[in-house]
């Protein structure tokens, strides 16, 4: 999928996102070598992102018995209300620095077929 690069983690790893609002990509941490950058720029002036490595830190899970790896009851952990606020401030930041063009952009899905290598490409 196509994300906007906010900035580099302490970790290495890059901070993204869709904008959830706009393509389904929620605030991320992606790999280097899983990105293609392109040319394409969105004004960022008006957002603020204070994340770093912490935020996405989980709580350690008990470990399951194996009597309880059966049970059908499994908890799925939701995300927190902070973060699903958090997500809703910084996309509007990020959609408003946005053309009607970009939006498109981002919401079509990228995808390669037989014979085009992504080095060969102007993006």
């Amino acid at each position: 999928r196509r994300a906007v690069f906010l900035k580099q983690l302490e970790s290495g790893l890059l901070l993204v996102t869709g904008p959830y609002a706009v393509n389904g990509v929620p605030l991320r941490r992606v790999n280097q070598r899983m990105c293609i950058a392109t040319s394409a720029k969105v004004d960022l002036k008006a957002a603020k992102y204070d994340v770093t490595d912490a935020y996405f830190k989980r709580d350690a899970a008990k470990k399951s018995k194996k009597d309880e790896m059966f049970t059908a009851g499994k908890d799925k952990s939701e995300m927190s209300g902070e973060k699903k606020s958090g997500q809703k401030t910084m996309d509007e930041e990020v959609v408003k620095g946005m053309a009607a063009d970009m939006k498109g952009y981002l919401k079509a899905r990228f995808s390669l077929s037989a014979k085009m290598y992504p080095h060969d490409l102007k993006f």
